[in-house]
């Protein structure tokens, strides 16, 4: 693995960014895999790191503090270097008897075409030792009011007797993933249903939190009905323990947020 530290502002040898794109792809392809740490400001270029990051089967860490270097450096260090799975990729497929609308938030540099799950040539996320993903789904249950998105004239009907055998399913998930030295992907499946139905707290509120104020930062007209006081208090309700402070870091970066238009 090439650990990269950089401000992303290439200005020597390959500085075409799909040059370096298809570099990184071809050593990838032999088993380098690249890692990337942003430094720097003014001509950070964060979306590039990201990229390129994404292309080598590595991360991308943003370091302005010594707290973040050692959340990356040493604290997550081998969830980054000692991948355990590659190519890693996950399909949502949700009940239409149960859910009637649904959204992925965030991941838009990562959805994969539907017919590419399939296929092992297509590359996608590692997964390293201690490493979590956390995907969050909002849904819309069938027969709420709060639906957005009119029924199909031509929809594809789910026959009955199929939808009544998956009566308490919500969705069912499939992990397709190889073997860090492997070229084949292996398949695990399962379901989701009333059984993993829990109130929203601790880890998952945290990560609620954290998505919502992503989404306010960017206008998203979904949330328009959400505060930056909503964000802080869903936070403040699920801190934990936070021995290094990240976590209160982060609630005091959405009071500034809250506070930077009357500025």
């Amino acid at each position: 693995r090439v650990l990269l530290a950089t401000d992303g502002d290439f200005n020597v040898g390959i500085t075409d960014e799909g040059e370096l794109k298809s570099f990184i792809e071809r050593k990838r392809e032999s088993g380098i895999f690249l890692s990337v740490l942003g430094f720097g400001r003014g001509n950070y270029n964060d979306a590039l790191m990201q990229t390129l990051a994404q292309n080598g089967n590595g991360n991308a860490a943003y370091i302005d503090t010594l707290n973040e270097a050692r959340k990356a450096l040493v604290e997550e260090s081998s969830s980054t270097l000692f991948p355990i799975a590659k190519d890693v990729k996950i399909q949502v497929e949700f009940n239409p008897a149960k859910v009637a609308e649904y959204r992925l938030i965030g991941y838009e540099t990562r959805i994969l075409n539907r017919e590419d799950f399939n296929n092992d040539k297509v590359d996608a996320g590692d997964i390293g030792a201690g490493h979590t993903v956390t995907a969050i789904y909002e849904i819309t249950p069938v027969g709420s009011d709060a639906t957005l998105v009119d029924d199909l004239r031509y929809g594809k009907a789910t026959p009955v007797e199929t939808l009544a055998s998956a009566s308490d399913e919500y969705a069912f998930v499939k992990i397709r993933y190889k073997q860090p030295e492997g070229k084949v992907s292996k398949l695990i499946t399962t379901p989701v249903t009333k059984a993993n139905e829990a109130t929203l707290a601790g880890e998952p509120a945290f990560a609620t939190a954290v998505a919502a104020f992503g989404q306010l930062l960017r206008g998203d007209a979904t949330i328009k009905a959400y505060s930056y006081d909503d964000v802080i208090a869903l936070a403040q309700s699920a801190k934990g323990e936070d021995p290094f402070g990240y976590r209160a870091e982060f609630i005091n970066l959405v009071r500034i947020a809250k506070n930077a238009p009357a500025m």
